[in-house]
């Protein structure tokens, strides 16, 4: 066949304009993207208000993304002379099964707005969802990817699972143990020494004394708020402890342990 008349051929033609069609959309594509990923490690943007900018950014990647596959497969449509209301509403069953698995993409896409704009969180936030404890690494439009503090690894959650995700604060709560016979000054003594040593430790910003927190059953316990990045909490929580036995070591205070009292009939 000859070349010229197979370009008369309307499924030719047709099938030329949607590669064209791929070809061009992936190089505007490339282009943009291309541009928020050089802006976005420009001095400028590093200026900007830190984590909330870099979840804008990356969100706005994931929405261009989006928006490019749509554009474009809306385009190959009209080129194919395709109705897709017509499909739709004559697919039946098929049509119900689509419309079912499409619910949630459209709650995964509502979800991932709604992120940004009621700041649930952001990007280097540590968050926890379920048993898992991790640092947002990725905010997208369908997912929201975090790595496990504990284990390193990489996990999704779809971005409609967001009322089941909790941001991690930044403190630590520490309770101590002091038993009943030792008086609330030479208690107090011993806590400003234990401050001090947590004060000392890697990644503490603030170490403060809250006051009595409760009267246990064999000991007073005292109340230190300790300020960090949730990131080292695990760790500076561990350190804590052991500066808390080394300072009631050096006052010469026992840690008291539970009591069992057995009364014996006679």
């Amino acid at each position: 066949m000859d070349i010229k008349e197979l370009l008369k051929n309307p499924l030719v033609i047709k099938g030329i304009k949607v590669v064209m069609t791929i070809v061009i959309s992936l190089i505007i594509y490339s282009i943009v993207a291309g541009i928020i990923k050089k802006y976005s490690k420009s001095n400028r943007f590093e200026s900007l208000a830190g984590k909330r900018t870099t979840t804008y950014m990356r969100l706005a990647r994931s929405i261009t993304r989006y928006l490019f596959i749509l554009i474009t497969f809306l385009i190959i449509l009209q080129i194919l002379e395709i109705n897709i209301t017509s499909i739709i509403a004559g697919v039946g069953l098929l049509g119900a099964v689509f419309g079912l698995a499409l619910q949630d993409f459209i709650k995964d896409i509502i979800r991932g707005t709604s992120i940004l704009s009621d700041d649930y969180f952001k990007v280097g936030d540590i968050v926890k969802y379920k048993e898992v404890e991790g640092k947002v690494l990725i905010l997208g439009l369908k997912t929201t990817k975090i790595k496990d503090l504990k284990t390193g690894n990489i996990v999704s959650i779809a971005n409609r699972n967001i009322d089941e995700i909790e941001v991690v604060s930044n403190y630590v709560y520490i309770n101590i143990p002091m038993p009943y016979e030792v008086k609330i000054d030479k208690a107090e003594k011993a806590i400003d020494t234990i401050i001090n040593k947590i004060k000392d430790i890697e990644h503490v910003d603030d170490c403060v004394y809250k006051s009595v927190n409760d009267l246990g059953e064999s000991s007073i316990l005292y109340l230190l708020e300790i300020k960090t990045n949730a990131e080292y909490k695990r760790q500076v929580r561990r350190d804590s402890l052991k500066q808390v036995l080394l300072g009631l070591e050096e006052h010469k205070i026992d840690v008291p342990y539970n009591q069992l009292d057995i009364h014996q009939k006679k």
